[in-house]
């Protein structure tokens, strides 16, 4: 039987992105799309002050919802979240995989100086906590340097895809002496291709990355299952 991975959604924005990875790098798999948009809209209303309890547990409650779907494992698409989603996974008993960690891994592989490369403000703070604490945890030292290109996002979700990919690109110079730019959400992984041609530095983004960190864990218990 096909694993049934939900993605869960907090901005219509980041669906399309983490389909394509799941259809090119898993179509074995059985991708269910969950979205609550209202999460992001008052993650944004909030600011750019630390993620309130009141929306952790709301979170939590979007991811129980999730698992009574019969997930076998759960992939948050939005990176505005992180301590509640690291809450969701000490309560679910499946992997729950967050947005980034897994392009980290593979931007820190590439030398101690990261750019990144945002379109939603919020989301800074909890991604450069869950940066940091990668580092701290790995045997690599690495810092990062972030952007926030204003009115990316609000061109995107008015389906100016291409006014997007070109305010995102336009600021990837900023980070010509990096060794690795990183593209922050999902939704920004549309941007790569005007990115790269903007730069030389290697730039990573996080919807495929994911599905190969959530895949391996997925195949590993089955592995040790058998």
């Amino acid at each position: 039987m096909a694993p049934r991975i939900v993605l869960l959604h907090a901005t219509p924005v980041a669906m399309q992105p983490i389909q394509t990875a799941m259809a090119e790098n898993w179509p074995e798999a059985e991708p269910i799309n969950l979205l609550d948009d209202g999460l992001s809209i008052d993650r944004a209303k909030d600011g750019d002050g630390p993620i309130t309890e009141a929306m952790i547990e709301r979170f939590v409650a979007f991811g129980r919802y999730g698992h009574a779907h019969g997930a076998d494992g759960i992939l948050i698409t939005c990176s505005a979240f992180g301590p509640a989603i690291e809450r969701l996974a000490d309560v679910l008993p499946i992997p729950v995989v967050k947005p980034n960690e897994a392009m980290f891994e593979g931007a820190i592989a590439k030398g101690g100086k990261v750019g990144m490369l945002a379109t939603f403000g919020p989301s800074v703070g909890t991604m450069t906590d869950e940066f940091d604490e990668f580092v701290a945890g790995s045997e690599k030292k690495a810092s990062l340097r972030t952007i926030v290109v204003e009115g990316a996002i609000d061109r995107l979700r008015k389906g100016d895809a291409e006014t997007h990919n070109r305010l995102v690109a336009e600021r990837a110079p900023d980070f010509a002496d990096c060794d690795a730019i990183m593209l922050a959400h999902f939704s920004t992984s549309r941007a790569a291709e005007a990115v790269r041609k903007a730069v030389s530095v290697p730039v990573l983004t996080a919807p495929h990355a994911a599905v190969d960190r959530m895949r391996a864990l997925i195949e590993g218990r089955a592995g040790g299952r058998g």
